[in-house]
């Protein structure tokens, strides 16, 4: 599907990246695995994991470049994308999936653990999209019609929903949503689609964070079952929505779990009031609840 395209995954060194790296490899597409291979708290470094990644791809007959750059550098990022036209000649789909938690209640949290998770997931995914996007763009107007940008953000029903003790991670992932409608709006003359996942996949992160390990487990099933929760369940569809087959598809976001696909549906208005003048106080707490239940939402799962 994925014959002659070119692939970044940021993150890819393991989990859900590492998944979707072979995938796309496995479909045709040559990668660039780019990680900076730090712990699940974003410390340290390491050229290991994407290296590893790397040869994997290379033993089952694939191409694949590894990146030790950092998605939360404006420079370090572009040279993510700059390793992908320069090792292969082009870039046609960017999977931003680079992350790590730092979980705390908002009244226990710091300064650094807020900005440190905002600026990994938020504007890492803006960055490497950012330089993405000047490529596409400017394939565009030179009338290269073989370049069909595809861009995979990476979010969270914790962005989605609202999950106590991430109030960091939940801002990121629910601003990089926005994001993902914006860039589907602003690409799409250009012929670029703009899309993301929300997982429902065991890894590093889901494994860090007290809900998600709950329901997911910490290992997969032992009798050999389907596992619901393996992070290559996800993939197939980071496959898809790269190919020429999903052009009609931008600016949503979709979630898999186990063999379950689900499309999520935006902010939309709900019930509505009118009564053709200015409200008062009085007569808000008087009908208000007309609108219906306005306690929590619930998550969505």
């Amino acid at each position: 599907m994925l014959d002659g395209k070119v692939a970044i995954v940021t993150g890819a060194g393991r989990g859900l990246g590492r998944a979707h790296a072979l995938f796309l490899a496995k479909a045709g597409a040559k990668v660039v695995v780019n990680d900076l291979g730090g712990a699940a708290d974003g410390s340290g470094a390491s050229a290991t994991p994407a290296e590893e990644v790397v040869a994997e791809i290379k033993a089952a007959g694939g191409d694949a470049v590894a990146s030790p750059e950092s998605v939360t550098e404006w420079d370090s990022s572009k040279k993510i994308i700059d390793t992908a036209i320069e090792k292969f000649g082009r870039l046609d789909i960017l999977v931003n999936n680079a992350g790590f938690l730092r979980d705390r209640m908002t009244f226990k949290m710091t300064e650094e653990e807020f900005d440190a998770v905002i600026k990994v997931h938020l504007k890492g995914t803006f960055n490497c999209g950012r330089w993405a996007c000047i490529y596409f763009y400017e394939q565009a107007k030179a009338g290269n019609e073989a370049i069909k940008g595809r861009i995979i953000n990476t979010v969270s029903h914790a962005g989605l929903g609202g999950n106590a003790g991430q109030p960091n991670y939940g801002a990121a992932k629910g601003g990089i949503a926005s994001l993902t409608m914006v860039w589907g709006r602003e690409m799409a003359k250009y012929g670029v689609t703009s899309n993301a996942v929300a997982p429902m996949a065991r890894s590093r992160m889901t494994l860090g964070a007290a809900m998600t390990a709950q329901i997911m487990g910490e290992k997969p099933p032992e009798d050999g079952s389907f596992d619901v929760y393996a992070p290559e369940n996800l993939s197939p569809l980071i496959v898809y929505l790269g190919s020429e087959q999903a052009a009609d598809i931008t600016g949503r976001i979709f979630t898999i779990s186990g063999g379950r696909i689900q499309v999520f549906i935006p902010w939309t208005p709900g019930p509505a009031i009118d009564i053709g003048k200015q409200w008062t106080e009085d007569e808000l707490h008087a009908r208000i609840r007309e609108l219906g239940d306005l306690g929590m939402p619930p998550f969505p799962i």
